[in-house]
């Protein structure tokens, strides 16, 4: 299994930037451990790069040891929920029409309330998910709730740069 060092040497010349910043953007910063790793491993699987998903899941069991499994969970269920509600919530806004704004969902998102860490670091996850999905009604619903929660603007900076991050690592590692 590849380590993110192994990976960030995979990243050529041209994406010396990205290189750089994966590393730099998961060291110490505003974010618990859990946070960070749990962005990351959401964040990756979102990217929907295999080499770079493995890498992270890696270097997050590696570093949050017996707390990893329930972050890892929750991290993936948040991308996969997000992966749907961020293509519909999306369509929602940018047709415009009323109409749609009007009518029920009627998607299932059960897992939304069943966390297996907390609440607020679920939200963050699908935050940062929903930032690299593109979805603006997502990310400002769950930037709300994180807020709310107690979290600071300064966290969901970082979440979201860690989410930029991968995001970019995972187009240098396909080009």
């Amino acid at each position: 299994m590849a380590s993110l060092e192994v990976v960030r040497g995979e990243l050529t010349d041209a994406h010396r930037d990205t290189r750089l910043n994966l590393q730099s953007v998961l060291e110490n910063n505003s974010l618990t451990p859990e946070q960070r790793w749990g962005v990351a491993v959401g964040s990756a699987f979102a990217a929907r790069n295999e080499r770079l998903k493995e890498a992270v899941l890696h270097e997050a069991r590696q570093a949050l040891g017996e707390k990893a499994e329930p972050v890892i969970e929750d991290a993936r269920a948040a991308a996969s929920l997000m992966g749907m509600n961020n293509v519909y919530y999306r369509f929602r806004h940018m047709v415009g029409k009323e109409s749609y704004s009007t009518k029920r969902a009627g998607l299932r998102m059960n897992r939304l309330v069943q966390v297996l860490t907390n609440k607020v670091d679920f939200e963050l996850v699908c935050l940062a998910v929903s930032a690299i999905n593109g979805c603006e009604t997502c990310v400002q619903s769950h930037e709300k709730v994180v807020i709310e929660g107690g979290l600071s603007e300064d966290q969901v900076h970082d979440a979201v740069r860690i989410a930029s991050v991968i995001h970019a690592a995972a187009v240098g590692l396909e080009s």
